[in-house]
């Protein structure tokens, strides 16, 4: 251990049928894609592999000079199975405000007991149950319109910012 994956996925919103601003356009679509990544850890190391997993999701934004901010949530906002989360938030200059674009979880054993996800240490006798943490790496749509947003000149063209430029071979959109 560790244990570290990522996978593309599908994702789907529950409250797909709702009506008003926020579900227009990208911000609240009803099927949206995201890199997940997810590890499996020993329990002593689980809190330092936290920060590393919202680190590698951070990483992506800096990259992009897209502005953001990392949220620890209070107890009150966690999920029923996270011991500790960070929100990572970019800046809408569109909306104002800023919108939830990862989110990365400490769920030490309550997945892995459920699972019964276990390991041995080298000179044990009896397997231990492991810690797990998930982060999505970005939803693709949120990021599109943090780029499209922060990267927008007045006249309405789009500058593909600096590090993507190799892949799309241009550095403005018109």
């Amino acid at each position: 251990l560790p244990l570290n994956y990522v996978a593309y996925s599908a994702c789907f919103r529950r409250e797909a049928g709702s009506y008003g601003k926020e579900s227009k356009g990208f911000l609240r679509v009803h099927q949206f894609n995201k890199v997940e990544m997810v590890k499996i850890v020993k329990p002593e190391t689980s809190y330092d592999e936290l920060e590393k997993i919202t680190n590698d999701a951070e990483d992506i934004l800096k990259e992009l000079k897209i502005p953001y901010r990392i949220l620890m949530l209070c107890s009150g906002d966690l999920s029923f199975a996270a011991a500790k989360c960070y929100d990572i938030e970019t800046w809408s200059p569109a909306e104002n405000k800023w919108l939830e674009a990862s989110s990365c979880s400490n769920f030490e054993d309550f997945q892995a007991r459920r699972a019964n996800i276990k390991f041995k240490r080298k000179d044990a006798k009896k397997p231990e149950i492991a810690h797990t943490l998930n982060g999505s790496g970005l939803a693709t749509s949120r990021l599109m319109v943090s780029i499209l947003e922060n990267y927008q000149t007045p006249e309405g063209k789009i500058i593909v910012p600096k590090v993507l430029q190799k892949y799309t071979g241009f550095a403005i959109i018109e």
